[in-house]
């Protein structure tokens, strides 16, 4: 474990930004079903309201890679893990759908901007340490998230404990502790050489990486929106065990996260991104003709570890592009994958709505199954941080 806290107090503290950001992300997640049956949201209703959170995470990505260039990435995360944790609480006060799809827009504008500075934080912590280590950091969004998911599925089992209080608790603890690492970042980039803030579309040499990553994040899109409304609808269970699936998924995530600097130098990135396609489309056929909830966990289990390596191998390859800063590369990447986010939801909900949540699923396994096709031409230029490796 040494490995992963060798870097110096900047590489703690950007650690710690991905645990916040996987955390509070987790304790949304969580709370979807009590959302849903609060507000009296059909699956359909759910599915379009979650746009909210996808055209949030849109808009956002236009302008961050300019906002990142303009007051660096330090500001820049450490104002979006505070605005996601003045959201958090908002989500489970809103009085009507539309009231939470904006909500959801706003508290994921700031998710993607914190996102998106963050994973710059990381690239720049790389190369100042001479070796890959963005697994790593993904690994600690992962114990994040399924910190969060099982603080949440505990006290969605305490009686009399207020689901809003358990949000504002979880935004004050870790969207405020983003103040004690912001000193620790990677200072911002000089004066010089900032740019002005504007919108942009992704740079060409992103494309096709931005394209594997819509596969992988509308399969994590799905596992995040509709694990616990799929253990619910297909059979029946409380809240409590229906945090579980997110819960799973998130745990071999993290196992999978934790390997992954060792794997990526052991295994090519086409050859680790072709069989984590196939893992996490095995995984949804595992869920697609589960026929009892535990048996489902496994599938969940199984989708999050395939799903493990491939958004921090496609961040590391958009953020070592020759000729675009990290922070530009890094945006164009997640601006085309979280595009995934916004077809995903209102798909699999119109999909449900008209069949079932297993024929959605289904859709999804073939979806991320192309990138068993498409991986082969994964190319990571980072040999410059592998060749100072000891």
């Amino acid at each position: 474990m040494q490995k992963y806290f060798s870097g110096g107090k900047a590489q703690l503290a950007v650690l710690a930004a991905f645990f916040a950001n996987g955390a509070m992300m987790a304790t949304w997640v969580a709370r979807i079903p009590f959302v849903q049956s609060h507000l009296g949201m059909s699956k359909g209703t759910l599915g379009v309201v979650l746009l909210g959170l996808s055209f949030g995470v849109l808009s956002a990505l236009s302008l961050t890679g300019g906002l990142i260039a303009r007051y660096g990435s330090p500001r820049v995360t450490l104002a979006g893990a505070l605005g996601m944790g003045l959201m958090l609480p908002l989500l489970l006060l809103a009085p009507s759908a539309w009231a939470l799809f904006v909500v959801l827009f706003v508290f994921s504008a700031f998710m993607s901007s914190m996102d998106v500075a963050m994973n710059e934080q990381a690239v720049l912590v790389e190369h100042q340490n001479g070796r890959v280590m963005m697994s790593s950091f993904h690994a600690f969004y992962s114990i994040g998230a399924l910190t969060g998911s099982l603080i949440s599925a505990g006290v969605a089992d305490l009686a009399g404990f207020p689901a809003v209080l358990h949000a504002a608790l979880a935004g004050l603890i870790f969207g405020g502790s983003m103040l004690l690492c912001y000193p620790h970042f990677i200072p911002a980039i000089p004066e010089k050489e900032r740019q002005p803030v504007a919108f942009r579309l992704p740079e060409r040499a992103v494309w096709l990486i931005g394209l594997m990553a819509f596969c992988a994040a509308v399969t994590e899109g799905a596992m995040a929106d509709w694990s616990g409304v799929y253990l619910i609808d297909i059979f029946r269970t409380d809240a409590g065990f229906a945090a579980l699936g997110y819960a799973a998924f998130s745990l071999t995530m993290t196992a999978g996260r934790l390997l992954g600097d060792t794997i990526s130098n052991w295994r090519t990135p086409a050859f680790i991104v072709r069989l984590s396609g196939l893992a996490a489309a095995l995984g949804l056929l595992v869920l697609v003709f589960s026929p009892s909830a535990p048996l489902s966990i496994l599938g969940f289990a199984m989708v999050g570890l395939g799903l493990s390596n491939v958004i921090p191998l496609l961040y590391r390859a958009g953020g070592n592009l020759p000729g675009i800063s990290a922070g530009v590369g890094i945006a164009g990447v997640a601006s085309i994958g979280y595009s995934g986010s916004l077809i995903g939801p209102p798909v699999i909900g119109f999909v449900a709505q008209h069949a079932s949540l297993r024929v959605s699923f289904l859709l999804v396994a073939l979806l991320v199954g192309s990138l068993f096709i498409s991986g082969r031409r994964v190319e990571v230029q980072t040999e410059s941080i592998s060749s100072q490796e000891d």
